[in-house]
């Protein structure tokens, strides 16, 4: 039975959000722990950080090419199916990673191609993910539950990287056995999930041929929609901007420590400054909100961080990486939030697919050449000139980005009370 809408019950009650959000957990744990063993095992493989950025590129250029296609899919088929057929694949991918480490048959191009094969489901997973959050809480408990999910990524993303590298101290292979674990975790998670038709947002669920014939052959409608209004526009490009140079900040980290003779799982602890940014970050998107317009959130993150991208490169060790990542990572869920607020919220269930997979397609767009050249930057430079040349990137955007009275101007949209708009988280 749904909860009573008048007389909500708390999150930490409501079966379905806690299925949703335990799977979540297990599945971004291993990813955490699967990136810290992918870096060091191409690494230890290859010698070349070259080769470690193309993995990347492949990965984010892959989730790049699935995004259009994963949205117009899940607004026609069941959500949950698409997860437990996107976790079952992630389960039996890394495991098959660990037994080629294992056996000794490992190759770069077995690499690349689970690589291609995670990219193609990450945009599957993690809109299916986010249409399931929506269908099992209700309106005025949304951005709530969206800012647990900000609690659980950084959570994940503090224990992941010292697990990953602690485990790859052991054994290459303990990294992908656990994370291939995680991943049948999650999908155990969704298998027991139950979705009523209608969800507590009212939301229809889409099931099979669901959806209108015009509705399937349109699947650039999400692109249009952000495309066609100016704020969502300048702010999906500023956004853009600030993944395509942050992306590879974690690969810059690993190599950058690696160059200093850091032990793996002191390395793994140097990342948890990411994961401890995202949950003090978690405790900010309030009052970020609050006092800022969204357009001078925006701006404010990106400038922020160009001085910190240049102060990586400077070798004071681990901890001072630590630092630095921990102050990089503040600003993000304050954008995610944002996301969410001014996109996700104004468009129509039938239409919520294809929307959140534009915006991940759309974000994620300078993802595979931002990896790929940093790589490049520090195979044949000095690790300075390969952050001040992000740094440089990033600070070119956000002032073009300045000068647009649609950032400038942008507000907040008018929400209902009962909807926990922004204002009220």
């Amino acid at each position: 039975m749904r909860d009573d809408e008048t007389t909500p019950a708390p999150l930490w009650r409501n079966s379905r959000f806690q299925l949703v959000w335990t799977g979540s957990a297990f599945s971004v744990l291993g990813i955490e722990v699967a990136d810290i063993g992918y870096s060091l095992a191409i690494l230890a493989l290859t010698g070349s950080p070259a080769q470690a950025g193309l993995f990347g590129a492949v990965q984010a250029a892959a989730a790049l090419i699935a995004g259009l296609p994963a949205g117009a899919f899940l607004d026609r088929h069941d959500r949950r199916g698409v997860l437990l057929a996107t976790e079952g694949t992630r389960a039996v991918v890394t495991a098959g990673v660990a037994l080629g480490l294992t056996t000794g048959h490992l190759t770069s191009g077995a690499l690349l191609a689970a690589a291609f094969v995670l990219g193609v489901m990450q945009p599957f997973g993690g809109a299916a993910r986010l249409l399931l959050v929506r269908a099992v809480v209700l309106p005025n408990q949304l951005t709530r539950a969206l800012t647990q999910e900000e609690v659980r990524t950084g959570s994940t993303q503090l224990a992941g990287p010292p697990l990953g590298g602690f485990l790859y101290g052991l054994s290459s292979t303990l990294p992908f056995v656990f994370t291939a674990l995680s991943f049948a975790i999650s999908f155990g998670c969704a298998l027991f999930l139950r979705i009523p038709p209608s969800g507590p947002e009212g939301d229809v669920q889409a099931d099979g041929d669901g959806g209108a014939p015009r509705q399937k052959a349109d699947i650039l409608v999400g692109i249009k929609g952000i495309w066609n209004a100016p704020t969502l526009r300048a702010a999906t490009l500023l956004v853009t901007a600030i993944n395509t140079t942050g992306a590879p900040i974690a690969l810059v980290a690993v190599v950058i420590l690696r160059k200093q003779s850091v032990a793996p799982w002191l390395i793994g602890f140097a990342m948890s400054g990411m994961a401890l940014g995202v949950l003090a970050g978690a405790a900010l998107v309030r009052p970020l909100h609050r006092h800022l317009e969204p357009g001078f959130l925006l701006l404010g993150v990106a400038l922020a961080e160009v001085p910190l991208f240049a102060a990586l490169a400077l070798p004071f060790g681990p901890w001072w990486v630590t630092t630095i990542l921990f102050c990089a990572m503040l600003g993000v869920p304050a954008l995610r939030v944002l996301a969410d607020v001014l996109i996700f919220r104004q468009v129509p269930d039938e239409q919520r697919g294809r929307t959140i997979t534009a915006v991940m397609t759309l974000f994620g767009m300078g993802v595979p050449a931002g990896t790929a050249i940093s790589g490049l930057l520090l195979q044949y430079f000095s690790t300075l000139t390969a952050m001040l040349a992000l740094a440089a990137t990033l600070a070119l955007a956000a002032l073009y980005s300045l000068g647009k009275p649609a950032i400038r101007q942008a507000r907040w949209p008018e929400q209902p009370t009962s909807q926990a708009g922004s204002r009220s988280l």
